[in-house]
């Protein structure tokens, strides 16, 4: 039996909608649609206080059925319910209509007695004979039928919504729905289970049990089985951390801390953060966290100023730092005792422009749990955005790195706090930095997209890197590498190798911005964590990156990404838009300028760029050639020898000018102009210096004019601003005229000679020729195709 909600879809009908209609049919209106016929709606009874009303006004959010298809659960909007309903059968169905139709009889003549009383009684001179339609109304409404409720009027007599589903009860959540399902299997007795996803990132289940003979009809309540709460933040992670052992790891988020096991992803427990001896209302935004040595309690620093010291095992807040900075507590580190140092100290950078260090000590009670105790303050002139410790395990050489909101970093020595450098570069401020083993090199992230990497030693900028398409939230180095990991708001994570200054791995896989990275002591996994409320395991496999594919699958997925940000101009727009601005320059009132001599509308794609960069090597290594040629002949006129030097293997022993004619014959025309729109303007005067030198050859010279007037329409406004170019435009101008007319004389002659030719077969094509006596040799060596052999056999005659 197919089920029917709202709409009911005439079976009879699809089967005969190619047949004409009969005659019956045609009393029906024209707007009837032959399939889909409206039948009612659905409505809880209305004595269940179901929720309030302005719950009851929302939409309804989604709609499920059950596998066995005899329930449906409809979930509103915003709400907190689930309201349940049971498919009733053909016969429930038609028993449910007859009683109705008896109900609202009975109902008919009680009211209609009722009305012609009243009507006896108050009806005078001066009433209007037409007011029975107003009890007409009252009928209606109380047959539960009201004109606002459905723009179709449905017949009394026919199968309505409610008769096909029978109201069984409702399932109240916790906290508003976000979505649910029905479970695959049934419970014992006939009962249904359902599991709700809650807007606390929760997870509940709850039964609804069947009806009991004696109470049919009745709505039933529902009871909750189970709760899965405990994994899972309900809202983004603001920070992550990994024990000293890499065997548990740390995340906050807002008002929340989980601790899990690394080994098998699962969740050891999680700790609301709030004071100890206030309500659970008073709850702390976390914003950074670490594990304390011992890897049996955690720090964690928020964003109202305190900081808060929390048991791993029992999950008690042990000791809480009120108001230790007068703003949010943006990054904190620990030092960890060296051979030379037992002391531990932990740093804290804040909003409120200072750097607190403190010390760890155990408490005096009979707990011995650790405590916070401060020992100095650094200064600052602005907000403290990161704060971190060099890697050094001697005292005195150990450094502290503080950003703040000014876009610099400071750098101090830890022991006296003595300024050491002032690293300047960041157009923006820089949220995330961290520094090598070694501390010879430092690298940092900020809002500006940006990456730079410093040497400790001076203070220079040694590269800057750039990737990221938002600010960089998160940067950790691999141990014992000068390789580094960074994350971003753009969703993704990059590997980067900081001595070759370039991008090696490029990760996907989050949903929104990633605020945080935590890396393994051997490097062999790492976790990030961000807005999209996940934490993600990523594994070093033994598989071999090639840079080069990685660089291409990169630019694949640029390329295809489609997302209206980016729009692919084709070739014919580039032209009018630089016409355009050329001709707003020149004031030219040339009207047949207006359309572009090219109209190639492809895509920019991977294709196009790589050749792109095949021609841009191609003009790099001919200039390079050129000036070895040069310096060759200048130190040969110089000791008057008179020496051959040897070709270039790398460019096939050919000359610059016909290296680089052979590599842009070997760029597929589809792609040829897309791409040439890749070179840059530098480039651009080199090839069209070489494409002169080949004109003057007399080669290639019809690719040459087409490239020719290409890039002089591409770059029109450049071109034309650039003076030393004039002589060279002038020059190319003629030579591509004169190969042009070249070309095209030849290409006539030879239209004119195939016609002749054309023309003589035409005519003899009905002569018979008579060789004689000659033989197959001799009549093929009188015609074109056996000239060799001609040549050949008179060869043979001179010698006898």
């Amino acid at each position: 039996k197919t089920i029917r909600n709202q709409w009911s879809i005439q079976k009879r009908s699809l089967r005969c909608k190619t047949q004409k209609k009969s005659k019956n049919d045609s009393t029906h209106p024209a707007s009837d649609d032959d399939v889909f016929r409206y039948i009612g709606s659905l409505q809880p009874p209305a004595n269940l206080n179901l929720s309030t009303a302005s719950s009851n006004n929302e939409g309804v959010a989604s709609i499920h059925f059950h596998p066995n298809s005899r329930y449906v659960g409809v979930c509103r909007a915003n709400d907190r319910v689930i309201e349940i309903y049971a498919a009733r059968s053909e016969v429930e169905a038609q028993k449910k209509r007859r009683r109705r139709l008896r109900r609202r009889r009975e109902k008919q003549n009680v009211l209609a007695s009722t009305v012609d009383i009243g009507s006896a009684k108050k009806r005078g001179l001066l009433d209007d004979p037409d007011s029975d339609e107003e009890h007409h109304g009252e009928i209606e409404k109380a047959d539960g039928k009201s004109n606002n409720t459905s723009l179709l009027e449905l017949s009394h007599d026919a199968i309505k919504a409610m008769d096909e589903f029978e109201y069984r009860g409702t399932i109240r959540a916790a906290q508003k729905i976000r979505g649910f399902a029905f479970a695959p299997i049934q419970e014992r007795g006939g009962g249904i289970r359902v599991v709700l996803a809650l807007a606390t990132n929760a997870l509940e289940v709850h039964s609804l049990p069947t009806p009991s003979k004696h109470a049919l009809g009745v709505p039933v309540s529902s009871a909750k089985v189970s709760t899965l709460d405990m994994y899972g933040h309900p809202t983004g992670i603001r920070s992550v951390a990994l024990s000293s052992d890499d065997s548990m790891a740390c995340t906050v988020s807002k008002n929340m801390a989980k601790v899990w096991n690394v080994a098998n992803r699962s969740c050891l427990r999680s700790l609301a953060v709030a004071h100890s001896g206030k309500s659970a209302s008073a709850s702390y935004y976390c914003l950074c966290t670490a594990f304390l040595p011992g890897n049996t309690h955690v720090v964690i620093g928020t964003r109202e100023g305190h900081l808060i010291l929390m048991d791993v095992a029992s999950g008690d807040t042990v000791f809480t730092e009120v108001n230790a900075h007068d703003g949010a507590i943006w990054s904190l580190d620990l030092h960890r005792p060296t051979p030379n140092q037992d002391s531990m100290s932990l740093v804290t950078g804040s909003a409120d422009k200072s750097v607190k260090y403190w010390s760890i000590e155990s408490q005096k009670d009979e707990s011995r749990h650790p405590m916070l105790v401060h020992a100095r303050t650094l200064q600052m002139s602005d907000d403290v955005m990161c704060v971190r410790f060099s890697h050094s395990t001697d005292p005195t050489k150990r450094l502290i790195f503080v950003a703040s909101l000014d876009s610099t970093i400071k750098v101090f020595f830890d022991d006296s706090l003595k300024f050491f450098l002032s690293l300047y570069g960041h157009k923006l401020p820089v949220l995330a930095f961290d520094s090598s083993d070694d501390d010879t090199i430092l690298a940092s992230g900020g809002a500006d997209k940006s990456i730079k990497i410093w040497g400790l030693d001076f203070g220079d900028t040694h590269r800057t890197l750039y990737g990221h398409e938002d600010s960089i939230t998160d940067l950790k180095f691999v141990r014992r590498t000068h390789n580094f990991f960074t994350c971003s708001k753009d969703k993704t994570l990059r590997f980067w190798d900081g001595d070759r200054f370039e991008q090696i791995l490029l990760l996907n896989g989050h949903a929104s911005e990633v605020c945080a990275l935590a890396i393994s002591r051997t490097g062999a996994f790492i976790l990030s964590g961000g807005m999209d409320r996940q934490v993600r395991v990523w594994e070093r496999t033994k598989d071999i990156v090639f840079l080069d594919e990685e660089r291409e699958r990169e630019l694949e997925d640029m390329f295809d990404k489609v997302d209206g940000s980016r729009k692919d101009e084709n070739t014919a727009d580039v032209l009018l838009k630089a016409q355009k601005d050329g001709e707003e320059q020149l004031n030219a009132d040339d009207d047949e300028n207006d359309k572009p001599q090219s109209e190639a509308a492809v895509k920019q794609n991977i294709l196009s760029v790589s050749s792109g960069d095949r021609i841009m090597e191609a003009i790099e290594m001919a200039d390079k050639e050129t000036k070895e040629i040069a310096a060759f002949r200048k130190l040969q006129d110089e000791k008057g020898g008179d020496g051959q030097r040897a070709p270039n293997p790398m460019m096939f022993g050919m000359d610059p000018p016909q290296y680089l004619l052979w590599v842009l014959r070997s760029v597929k025309s589809v792609d040829l102009e897309q791409s040439l729109l890749v070179l840059p303007l530098t480039h651009v005067e080199r090839l069209m210096h070489y494409l002169i030198l080949l004109l003057r050859a007399g080669k290639g010279a019809e690719l040459c004019a087409k490239i020719s007037v290409f890039l002089i329409k591409a770059h029109l406004s450049q071109i034309v601003a650039n003076r030393t170019m004039t002589t060279p435009l002038r020059e190319l101008k003629s030579l591509v005229r004169q190969r042009t007319t070249e070309t095209r004389d030849t290409v006539g002659f030879n239209i004119a000679a195939m016609k002749i030719i054309a023309r003589i077969a035409n005519e003899r094509k009905n002569e018979r020729i008579d060789y004689g006596e000659k033989s197959m040799k001799d009549i093929w060596a009188g015609m074109g195709l056996g000239s060799d052999i001609r040549g050949r056999n008179e060869h043979k005659k001179g010698n006898k």
